[in-house]
């Protein structure tokens, strides 16, 4: 698939179709494949594509936006959720994308004694249709008949009040502030955060409290509430291995229960749940506090 990936994205360069290509490039090692932009013919030969390339493309598709021409991007199926969510909020360019759909069979991680493993995310994933291309390359793979994607939600919200908060402070306690999660998440998207004002505290990488790093975590979760697409590139790329990923599933698993199933990315047109008021059919605020949890 990769070299009929090369072939098309030289072909499309060449006759001036597009004016650039969004891809992955040979990292230092084998095992980690880097997003690149690829402005000439020349430059492709060194575009690759295997199960270690994990990164979702569809973020930085907001950049090419602002570029002359068409930008030409391949996408795996979960990626083109995102971008689609990213259209809805008019942040990348349908118009200015060519897009690629490409095949994928989840991606791998180099794990503990050097043995290769699936991502979490791929292994429970059911986003393996394109719902966004021009073209698609390879063929898309059968959903994942695997784990529950909410399971360790269920797991999490059947503890005590004490123990879900000693578990959160644990885990947000192990970050550094490198803010890999807020640069990578495709709908954390903003021009200027609110947590790199320099009249605060909040903008240094090592925090001085605790609170402070459970301010960044709950508020970057609910920022992105309701346009998550459960990429879990948060997840993917903490160098701590903070579960963050798990942090959004919890607001998925309750968006879905009280203003019924939802999936961003799926519908270009629909509407986000968080965005708008059914009087018929949303629930009383009463009735999401009862739930306790």
């Amino acid at each position: 698939m990769q070299e009929k990936m090369r072939a098309r994205a030289k072909d499309l360069l060449s006759d001036g179709s597009v004016k650039r290509v969004l891809a992955w490039k040979k990292g230092d090692f084998p095992t980690n494949p880097e997003p690149a932009f690829f402005n000439t013919v020349q430059e492709l030969d060194n575009m690759v594509y295997d199960q270690f390339c994990s990164s979702n493309l569809s973020n930085i598709m907001i950049d090419a936006a602002k570029c002359d021409g068409k930008t030409l991007v391949f996408l795996k199926p979960c990626d083109t959720y995102s971008f689609n969510q990213l259209s809805k909020e008019h942040r990348v360019s349908r118009e200015k994308s060519f897009i690629i759909g490409v095949g994928c069979e989840g991606n791998v991680k180099i794990e503990e004694m050097e043995e290769v493993g699936l991502f979490e995310r791929c292994e429970i994933c059911t986003k393996t249709n394109h719902v966004v291309f021009d073209e698609l390359i390879g063929e898309d793979v059968k959903p994942r008949n695997g784990k529950n994607r909410f399971d360790p939600v269920v797991a999490v919200e059947q503890m005590s009040p004490e123990e879900r908060f000693a578990f959160w402070r644990l885990q947000f306690s192990r970050c550094i502030r490198c803010n890999a999660c807020r640069n990578f998440c495709p709908a954390c998207n903003c021009k200027k955060c609110v947590f790199d004002n320099t009249k605060y505290d909040v903008q240094q990488k090592a925090n001085v409290t605790p609170f402070e790093e459970q301010l960044f975590h709950v508020i970057r979760a609910y920022h992105v509430a309701g346009r998550c697409t459960d990429c879990g590139e948060c997840s993917r790329v903490c160098p701590q291995n903070i579960d963050l990923q798990l942090l959004n599933r919890k607001l998925i698993k309750d968006i879905n229960e009280l203003y019924g199933e939802y999936q961003a990315g799926d519908d270009k047109e629909a509407m986000n749940p968080l965005t708008h008021f059914n009087m018929d059919a949303d629930p009383e605020p009463g009735i999401v506090h009862e739930r306790g949890n």
